[in-house]
């Protein structure tokens, strides 16, 4: 469901710190990309350097699709919702993952811009490339509250999370020019309610207890 209008996205961005498309077949969703020389993953540098890159490329792809064109975040912010609900014998904490589930629909319905998300940008997205320094692979996009897309970066840095969370959110903001209020409160959301494998030994439980508004 994520990646459904990733041929669209690859599209609207045409080239601009992503892969081009360059050929396609919609109905099978099969796509012919760009390669990357020597497509290097960005995890392969350290993470502040990653977290500069990353929010640089945030800030390039945040634009205004044309209207009707791709899908509101608030779709698939429903779509986590029923996924988590039929979880709900799992839930170690449930009043921790209902004020996550109720943070998601807030904020999803309450952004002061609605800009084409990439919604999976992190360091295993990114390539080194010769066109660019880096680009983007795989975009999910939705449109939506830019604060949230400054947050799947941050769930690739858990040891830094671990250490002083409110920071870490803190300076991913500041490099993505938001609110870091905001960006803290889609983080605690989505470590409190998204989607899991396994819930009694998920690592983001104890990580949105420290955040909860």
């Amino acid at each position: 469901m994520e990646g459904e209008q990733e041929i669209d996205g690859l599209r609207f961005w045409n080239g601009e710190g992503c892969v081009y498309l360059l050929e396609c077949d919609p109905a099978l969703n099969a796509m012919l990309l760009e390669r990357c020389e020597p497509g290097t993953p960005l995890f392969t540098i350290p993470e502040d350097d990653q977290d500069v890159v990353i929010a640089t490329m945030l800030k390039r792809f945040w634009k205004t699709p044309p209207a009707n064109k791709f899908r509101p975040l608030s779709s698939l912010i429903d779509y986590w919702r029923q996924e988590t609900l039929a979880a709900v014998d799992d839930w170690p904490d449930p009043g921790l993952v209902n004020a996550g589930l109720n943070t998601m629909q807030q904020l999803a319905a309450s952004a002061d811009s609605d800009v084409l998300l990439v919604t999976d940008l992190h360091a295993g997205n990114v390539l080194r490339a010769q066109r660019e320094p880096w680009l983007m692979i795989d975009p999910k996009p939705f449109v939506g509250d830019p604060a949230y897309d400054a947050t799947q970066h941050l769930f690739n840095c858990e040891s830094r999370l671990q250490s002083d969370p409110v920071a870490l959110i803190s300076r991913m903001a500041d490099l993505c020019e938001l609110d870091a209020q905001r960006v803290r409160f889609w983080f605690f959301a989505r470590a409190a309610a998204e989607p899991r494998m396994d819930w009694k030994n998920s690592w983001k439980l104890p990580l949105a207890r420290r955040l909860a508004p």
